[in-house]
């Protein structure tokens, strides 16, 4: 079970500063509404940003072999960050067909995420999304006055984690949702 935490490896990596590489263009046009299609093939996802999102990708080793953590950034003014990743793992160490894997993989996942961010666990809770499982989660963290909405979905053996980070005068903003709801897959 440990090896299968290397996922919150990612979560971390992404609080590691901005990322220096463009993004990929768009290939779809989103809703006249200011935000913007983000498309990413190799990644297999499409989602709504408020402004360009700048990709990182980060390997490292584990029990499991070398894995890359491929990252994505936006920022809309200094109170909002959306975050996406996805990680492939080998086959047989994550796959949304294991039940029970994928109950203790989320848990401990979201149990890391929680003390990776010094912060607190609202609420969680599991989701089907086009038949694939998920968790979705919201930690409070009161010393940097900060709200991180995460959603994290396995697809076959990839795994998607989005995230909104937020002060905590914006924790009741809609486009925290509007991100974490735009995903979708190619």
């Amino acid at each position: 079970m440990k090896h299968l935490l290397t996922f919150c490896l990612c979560q971390a990596l992404l609080f590691s500063g901005l990322y220096a590489q463009d993004p990929a263009p768009s290939a779809y046009v989103a809703p006249t509404t200011g935000w913007e299609a983000f498309e990413s093939l190799e990644g297999k996802f499409a989602v709504l940003t408020p402004a360009p999102m700048r990709q990182r990708v980060d390997t490292a080793q584990t029990a499991i072999g070398r894995l890359a953590f491929h990252s994505f950034i936006c920022r809309e003014g200094a109170d909002m960050i959306y975050l996406l990743s996805y990680c492939d793992y080998p086959e047989q160490t994550v796959h949304a067909d294991s039940s029970a894997l994928l109950s203790e993989f989320f848990v401990a996942t979201m149990d890391q995420s929680v003390q990776n961010a010094g912060g607190e666990l609202v609420y969680s809770e599991d989701f089907l999304w086009l038949g694939y499982p998920g968790k979705q989660w919201r930690i409070n963290v009161p010393e940097q006055k900060r709200v991180i909405r995460t959603k994290v979905l396995v697809v076959v053996n990839r795994v998607y984690s989005l995230q909104t980070v937020m002060s905590k005068g914006q924790s009741l903003n809609p486009n925290s949702q509007r991100f974490l709801e735009s995903f979708r897959l190619l």
